[in-house]
């Protein structure tokens, strides 16, 4: 079932979509600006890892006005470069991390490269494993 949020204002005018606001504007605005009306966003039902919520459309038929966001299927291949993306990310910090310890002046804490060693091996096995998955069931053992 679609998610509403509501509490947003829309102003229209000939037709066409000039202000979203996600809180009323004042009644003075409201009375000198004309067409602002109340609206509500709907999201679709979006399942995680295969799809993902794309651009919006204007319902200015419906009251509330509608701002309904579309969804669209995510791909192996899209997730593969995103699983890749986080392993990378996660050795990144490891390395980020080292390199403060070496550049830092605490004699106790010292730069280790097996800590750097160990983030390598784990982020190229992770990249080897996405690579070999083909399917998103695949994919998600992999989580």
């Amino acid at each position: 079932m679609p998610t509403t949020k509501t509490g947003y204002w829309i102003r229209v005018k000939n037709g066409q979509v000039t202000d979203v606001w996600d809180y009323a504007p004042d009644p003075a605005r409201r009375a000198a600006e004309p067409g602002w009306q109340e609206a509500v966003e709907i999201f679709p039902d979006i399942t995680p890892n295969r799809e993902i919520v794309t651009s919006h459309t204007f319902n200015l038929e419906a009251t509330p006005i509608q701002i309904v966001w579309g969804k669209r299927e995510v791909t192996v291949d899209e997730r593969k470069e995103s699983l890749k993306g986080q392993a990378k990310a996660a050795f990144q910090q490891v390395v980020m991390e080292q390199m403060r310890l070496q550049m830092n002046d605490n004699p106790a804490e010292e730069y280790d490269p097996a800590a750097v060693q160990t983030a390598k091996d784990a982020m190229n096995a992770k990249i080897a494993a996405v690579d070999a998955a083909t399917t998103h069931e695949a994919l998600d053992a992999l989580m």
